[in-house]
């Protein structure tokens, strides 16, 4: 505590001077007491702090809604409705304020919980290691395998910094005081160590002491059925009863799922109005209380016919919001206003030369939207999830069109930056980079491949704005003037909803927020219709985390985890410890079944950092060495923690339980996959030294033909550079330099300068493979001892995969021959087809495509004459309509001919009939298919009737649809069986329309 005192004098929030901070005082709205702090008041009269505020720049815009518009260089006072009604000094100390930073409540918290033995551990990527959730949703998260007893605890007690996601709920950001996509959740845990007592008193002691929060201040809730946290706040805590609230299952006891682990919870509570008293007090309104410490007391397992059942191993899972503590220390009347996200809302004001504190609540929302988002936003991408259109790098997509289109509506605006090229995401988000230094370090290193990422996808999206708004616009007036015509609710069709998506890359939650805007629902069950069988766009993560007590819980208990002795041999003896078949465990199998082994010990490696697992053989020998029975292992995977799963084939004999085998993988595989992780390593060195050092691995696989590489790169790779890798490659492969692997702690390992892998989880202690003079990295796969074992190694491919990421592909070693002599024998092939020799293959095939590339030219000219002549020949089928002006119109059938040829056709019909006239084409060119064509003249096209417009429910008639510009249009179908009476509605349609308009 001594040193980590309050600040003695006012801190500076918001890059302005804060609240002043009044001290303890009787009264219910004390006078302040003098301060330097000139531009602040209080009106006794209402209760409300106001703030005198120079307008002391020309280029600051009063929102609207606000009197001051247009006012320059004067002094005004400012009552703002959204600040908190200042009731009591939080503190007792008078010597003391209450305004401590973000960073500092971080630090105080994890100092307050290491000096009562817990370990401080590091945040975890907000990736998670869990196939139940998309993004780290909780501060437990990554302590699930713990709770479960799926892996032993590293340490009885532990204290964290969490960052978190959670975008279920994203519509609230900016409208409640407390709603976030990004969060820091700080979290004490008990892994079967101390329990509630223990739990309690900590954390009241860390709110009333640590953080001097007035005792009278805090309302605690337990679950309605916990006498013993309800006597430990009352008896020993020293709680008052009127301020303690029992409450039910659905707000005070803790489901993982169906079943699992479970307990009562509680919560801590803070009274921004302790003047409404005690009588009636329902914690759950927002106006008065904020939750800011919940604990969870985890207790109890949650069985399948609903029992519950006493854990074997209690545990403690609390978790405090970091933004919600710094709200109530720092006074101010939401989370979006501390020195946490504010000074990221305070750079976009600025860019959009507005006052915040002057600002409406409408632009208030939207730059709430933008501090907060943006911090999603960085550290989503910093942990390397990249934007895209399904799992997490849809979060990203989403939250960060959600901003721009915030930004734009604010007229926010970029400053003239060549390297931008008029992108604002990146400016705003230094700041998010700047604050980030106590929370993610890694942050400002990755700094320039997150300002590239937001830079690109931004200007991506504006382009689809453009595109999109202005039809979106069009569709939300059709659709309202049609609701008030038939007196309906307006409605976007499911139908418009998709064309803007599928055709403008609009995404329907954005359709679906413009078109609220307006008063406009949207039919998304038609949307869904229309997407049918198109890849659905991924769910946010929901806001629950899913435990359950498996078997394996038990299997846990029962073994001990697998001995991996792979990297000294390749062969040991060992003892079948357990059999499973389907997942279910067995005594004994037989010949011809699969099954799943686990061994005390294996030389087998299993799948993990991108290297698959080894292949090879089981072997069990009766007396004199004979062979009993002959297991093939395709595949080792690691579960519940270290246990190694050798998942094969019963091939010869029976295996049973307690039987000791000879385990051995087959040597020359493994030589494979050494040959092609150590050249994965190479292939990393390499791109960070030739192309750019801000590279970083996004995935891999190691395999025994191949290995794969994807990395974080906004551009594609050339050639030339791919020949200077590949040089750089086998340059260092011909040095024959050997290999050096050592096991060292984790920090010790990351100063030297070691890279982790992706995706890969580490522990305290850490493996870490040098190329002397290439590369260093913490990995636990395989390796050559020496370079040279690799031989020679080839890049064989290089694509993106997804917005900002590439891949390589290359094979090394024994695969680079068999890719040679794959290649070798494709080429001999080649030159026998086409009676050459390979070196004259490029040309020959050159040749043969300009030959092909004109006779397709001959058949679409054949074709299109061939149409013209059909039109010429009908065109003396056209009728006459109107009174006051005759207009001809055709409606006919061109059999098969193809689409290009029928708009041709269309076209040339047109300058036939000469203005005015109208031309309706359908044809069957393929099986299952329907084209079909309407062109009108300026003349018709001036009554009112546009092609685009009439086309469309023609092709509906044929199982399809279509549109285009008023004088012209395509559409399909594929519903050839109802061409005929879809022509002969639209000739009934155009007669109708054209009769009408020229009567």
């Amino acid at each position: 505590m001594a040193a980590l005192k309050l600040p003695h004098s006012p801190r500076l929030i918001h890059g302005r001077q804060s609240l002043v901070p009044f001290p303890a005082s009787t009264m219910l709205f004390p006078k302040p007491p003098s301060s330097p702090l000139s531009n602040y008041s209080f009106d006794t009269s209402s209760g409300f702090l106001t703030r005198t505020l120079a307008l002391f720049s020309p280029g600051i815009v009063v929102c609207k809604n606000s009197s001051l518009r247009g006012v320059r260089g004067n002094q005004s006072r400012i009552r703002s409705a959204s600040v908190q009604r200042v009731a009591e000094e939080l503190v007792e100390d008078q010597s003391k304020y209450s305004l401590v930073s973000g960073d500092s409540i971080r630090q105080r918290f994890l100092d307050f919980y290491a000096s009562r033995g817990h370990k401080i551990l590091p945040s975890a990527s907000l990736v998670p290691d869990d196939p139940t959730v998309l993004l780290t949703i909780a501060g437990m998260l990554p302590f699930k395998p713990i709770f479960l007893g799926k892996i032993p605890r590293q340490v009885p007690r532990a204290t964290t910094a969490q960052r978190c996601i959670r975008t279920n709920d994203v519509e609230n950001v900016g409208r409640t005081a407390r709603h976030h996509t990004f969060f820091e959740m700080l979290g004490n845990f008990s892994f079967g160590d101390y329990f509630k007592k223990e739990a309690i008193q900590w954390s009241w002691e860390l709110s009333t002491k640590e953080f001097q929060l007035a005792p009278e201040r805090l309302w605690i809730s337990v679950y309605e059925d916990d006498d013993e946290a309800f006597e430990i706040w009352h008896k020993e805590v020293g709680v008052p009863v009127d301020h303690i609230k029992r409450m039910g299952a659905d707000d005070n006891f803790w489901m993982s799922g169906a079943t699992g682990p479970c307990g009562p919870c509680s919560e801590i509570y803070y009274d921004f109005h302790p003047e409404r008293g005690t009588a009636d007090v329902d914690l759950g309104d927002d106006t008065r209380f904020i939750e800011f410490y919940n604990l969870v007391f985890m207790e109890y397992n949650k069985k399948d016919d609903g029992t519950l059942e006493p854990l074997k191993q209690k545990n403690i899972d609390t978790g405090l919001g970091l933004e919600r503590m710094a709200r109530i220390l720092q006074k101010v009347p939401n989370n979006y206003e501390t020195d946490l996200i504010y000074p990221i809302i305070e750079k976009a004001s600025a860019l959009a030369n507005i006052s915040y504190p002057l600002a409406d609540e409408q632009t208030k929302l939207k730059l709430k939207v933008v501090g907060d988002h943006l911090r999603a936003i960085v550290y989503l991408i910093s942990d390397g999830v990249l934007p895209s259109n399904i799992g997490r790098g849809y979060v990203v997509r989403r939250l960060i069109r959600r901003v721009v289109r915030a930004g734009r509506s604010l007229g926010i605006k970029g400053e003239r930056r060549d390297d931008l090229e008029g992108a604002v995401l990146p400016i705003i988000a230094e700041k998010v980079i700047e604050l980030s230094t106590h929370i993610d370090p890694d942050v400002k290193i990755k700094a320039p491949r997150i300002l590239e990422e937001l830079k690109k996808e931004e200007l991506n999206f504006v382009q689809t704005l453009e595109r999109g708004e202005t039809l979106l616009e069009k569709m939300l007036v059709d659709a309202s003037s049609n609701a008030e015509k038939s007196g309906t609710v307006p409605c976007l069709s499911g139908k418009d909803a998709f064309l803007l998506y599928d055709t403008f890359g609009f995404p329907v939650e954005l359709t679906t927020e413009i078109a609220e805007e307006q008063g406009v629902t949207v039919d998304m069950n038609g949307f869904d219709i229309e997407m049918e069988n198109q890849r659905r766009l991924s769910r946010a993560a929901h806001n629950v985390v899913k435990l359950a007590v498996e078997d394996g819980t038990n299997l846990m208990n029962n073994i001990n985890k697998t001995e991996f002795v792979g990297y000294d041999t390749l062969s040991t003896q060992a003892v079948v410890e357990s059999l499973m078949v389907n997942g279910s465990p067995v005594i004994q199998v037989s010949e011809g079944n699969d099954i799943e082994v686990l061994l005390n010990k294996t030389p087998f490696y299993a799948e993990s950092g991108g290297q698959i697992g080894d292949h090879g053989f089981l072997y069990v020998t009766g007396g004199e060495k004979q062979q009993t029975a002959v297991v093939e292992i395709k595949d080792v995977q690691k579960s519940l923690g270290d246990l190694f799963i050798h998942k094969g084939t019963i091939k010869e004999g029976v295996l049973e339980v307690g039987r000791e085998v000879e385990a051995a993988v087959d040597a020359k595989l493994r030589q494979r996959a050494k040959v092609h992780h150590t050249a994965t390593h190479l292939l990393q060195a390499a791109l960070k030294k030739l192309i750019s050092q801000e590279i970083s691995q996004a995935g891999s696989l190691v395999a025994f033909d191949r290995l794969r590489f994807d990395f974080n790169y906004g551009h594609a790779v050339t050639d030339a550079q791919l020949e200077d890798i590949e040089q750089l490659i086998n340059g260092w492969i011909e040095a024959s330099t050997s290999l050096k692997t050592k096991v060292m702690p984790l920090n010790d390992a990351k100063e030297a300068g070691a890279i982790a892998m992706f995706g890969e989880k580490y522990g305290e202690q850490v493996r870490v493979v040098e190329v002397p003079g290439v590369s260093m990295e913490l990995c636990g796969g395989t390796h050559v001892s020496n370079t040279s074992e690799i031989r020679v190694s080839k890049i064989i491919s290089e694509q993106g995969i997804a917005s900002g990421v590439r891949r390589i592909e290359a094979v090394a070693g024994e695969a680079f021959i068999e890719y040679i002599n794959v290649r070798e024998s494709q080429m001999k092939n080649l030159c026998s087809m086409l009676k050459v020799k390979a070196e004259e293959v490029t040309t020959r095939v050159e040749k043969l495509l300009e030959e092909l590339r004109m006779s397709r030219t001959e058949v679409a000219n054949l074709r299109t004459k061939a149409a013209e002549y059909k039109a010429l020949m009908i065109s003396n089928k056209a009728f006459e309509v109107g009174t006051s002006q005759k207009i001809r119109v055709l409606v006919e059938s061109l059999d098969d001919v193809d689409a290009d040829s029928l708009k041709a056709a269309a076209e040339n019909l047109i300058d036939t009939l000469q203005d005015p006239a109208a031309v309706i084409l359908g044809s069957c060119p393929d099986e299952g298919k329907v084209s079909l064509v309407a062109a009108f003249t300026p003349a018709v096209v001036d009554l009112g009737i546009q092609a685009g417009k009439f086309i469309g429910p023609i092709a509906k008639l044929c199982g399809g649809g279509g549109g285009g510009r008023p004088n012209f249009a395509q559409a399909g179908g594929r519903k050839p069986e109802n061409l005929p009476s879809a022509l002969e509605q639209a000739r009934e349609d155009i007669i109708s329309i054209l009769s009408q308009k020229t009567s």
